[in-house]
């Protein structure tokens, strides 16, 4: 995706040779017109694909994952949480995730109310690097007898184990940037077909 590509260039920045801090419109400042385009784009690339429900992991991929429901329909959009309060449901389906960012394991919670035998469910996420979060996701689809139909991913880094891992588990990965590498500061984007 040719837009999403250049507001990387143009505003992600380096730090080392594995992180790409993208901020300033992706997973803290959120560039609403950049998100309805890629909204559009994963609509189109899941266009044929049976899908009624959209998962993804607080916080980062709340805001993608809300303007990619409005181009299925409004489908409803189901986030886990990583801290559970006294207003969480007692009964939740539950994985272990870590977070590679904040060196951090978290058991990710989702209400056994929000996933259901024969739900078609888009997981979606900001990143994709060693596949942890979107393992754990997958998971508690499973727990729940859901169905997984695809992962959506803005940013992939796809010098890093993540989609291996997640096609090992027979999922379907599409990713709107790969990255090649980042090396002496700068961004290296795959050849995607």
């Amino acid at each position: 995706m040719d837009l999403l590509k250049q507001k990387i260039l143009e505003e992600g920045q380096v730090i080392g040779d594995n992180i790409l801090k993208v901020d300033s419109f992706l997973n803290h400042q959120m560039d609403v017109e950049l998100f309805n385009e890629m909204g559009k784009e994963f609509k189109n690339r899941f266009k044929d694909t049976k899908i009624n429900k959209i998962l993804t992991i607080e916080a980062s991929g709340i805001g993608i994952a809300t303007i990619v429901a409005q181009h299925f329909n409004n489908i409803p959009v189901v986030f886990a949480k990583k801290i559970s309060g006294s207003n969480m449901d007692k009964e939740t389906y539950t994985s272990k995730v870590y977070s590679f960012t904040k060196d951090k394991t978290y058991n990710v919670n989702v209400s056994k109310r929000f996933i259901n035998k024969g739900d078609n469910i888009l997981i979606i996420d900001d990143f994709l690097a060693n596949g942890c979060a979107a393992c754990g996701l997958i998971d508690v689809v499973k727990q729940g007898s859901g169905k997984v139909s695809g992962i959506g991913i803005v940013i992939e880094k796809g010098f890093q184990i993540g989609r291996s891992e997640l096609e090992k588990r027979g999922a379907r990965v599409e990713s709107l940037a790969i990255l090649d590498k980042i090396e002496d500061g700068k961004v290296y984007f795959k050849s995607q077909n």
